[in-house]
């Protein structure tokens, strides 16, 4: 069963919910949760076999700016962003967010086609309550 920020970031992922939700969900965490949700991101986005070619199309989507730390830290193939300033840290969630929503859509395309059997791509209606 997915913790219900596992149903969060997934619904991310497959645009099926908005990413200034998720972000306004993402800000009212606390500090030390939303390090953990960053944590939990870089670990989907290897779960979903994210690649380093993904990265300049993530940056695109995730309306950051190529300069920002976090975007320099990727170019590198660099995942340490938990451990960022907070200042830095929405943006690192926007970047992940972007990077795990391009490779788990080439994901599902290649392996999961024909449908399967991962609750994180059959996610029941739940509640929008990301708590």
């Amino acid at each position: 069963m997915l913790s219900a920020h596992e149903v969060v970031l997934n619904e991310l992922a497959q645009a099926l919910r908005p990413v200034d939700e998720g972000v306004e969900w993402f800000e009212g965490l606390l500090e030390e949760d939303q390090r953990k949700i960053l944590h939990a991101l870089v670990l989907f986005c290897g779960q979903a076999r994210a690649r380093e070619e993904d990265v300049a199309e993530s940056i695109a989507r995730s309306g950051i700016r190529p300069t920002h730390t976090p975007a320099v830290m990727l170019t590198k193939w660099r995942f340490g962003m938990g451990a960022l300033p907070a200042y830095e840290l929405t943006k690192s969630f926007r970047l992940l967010v972007a990077l795990f929503g391009i490779a788990d859509t080439r994901r599902r395309a290649l392996h999961c086609a024909g449908g399967c059997g991962h609750a994180w791509h059959n996610l029941p209606d739940l509640p929008r309550d990301a708590t």
